[in-house]
């Protein structure tokens, strides 16, 4: 996989997020690091990418991310953005992370997760695409597709974001309907 750059100005600390309550009314918007650094309750997507071959993409983040550095993830997504919804951020999120646009996602499901300071309101999408991706090298060190089973299989021996596998344990049994 290639790299791709953001301007040399990029500071994902000062975008401008949604601040949700637990009950996912907004509340206010505040720059990203405030909201890290509060623990405040925000919104993000997430987007699972199959290929044809119903293989995951599996992305390892930076470790310059401000949460979970270096660990695996199986979705590409992000911090929505104050304005944005989710499904304008998901579009935004393929075309920033991986240099890709889709024409079709299916929304899976909205949940909220809580762990180890991480407070937030997911919405859960699929969609298909078989590459190539130009990964952006900011969040993304690696990316390549592989079978669920192997994933889980994986993450038993190396770190994995909390929410991700969450999520994937939510639609190991559907994936067949997703792709």
């Amino acid at each position: 996989m290639s790299g791709r750059e953001l301007s040399p100005v990029y500071n994902p600390g000062q975008e401008i997020v949604q601040i949700v309550d637990q009950d996912n009314n907004e509340l206010k918007a505040v720059p990203r690091n405030i909201m890290r650094e509060q623990g405040l309750i925000h919104r993000a997507c997430y987007i699972l990418v199959f290929n044809e071959q119903k293989q995951l993409f599996l992305q390892k983040r930076t470790k310059t991310k401000d949460l979970y550095p270096s660990c695996w993830d199986v979705a590409a997504g992000g911090v929505v953005l104050a304005g944005e919804s989710y499904e304008l951020s998901a579009e935004r999120e393929l075309l920033e992370e991986l240099g890709v646009e889709v024409n079709s996602y299916t929304h899976l499901f909205d949940q909220y997760f809580e762990k180890d300071g991480n407070r937030v309101w997911g919405r859960i999408f699929s969609c298909v695409h078989n590459g190539p991706f130009v990964l952006q090298k900011e969040e993304v060190a690696d990316g390549f597709f592989m079978d669920v089973a192997a994933i889980f299989a994986l993450s038993e021996k190396e770190d994995f974001t909390p929410d991700g596998i969450d999520i994937l344990q939510k639609v190991v049994n559907k994936i067949a309907d997703i792709c």
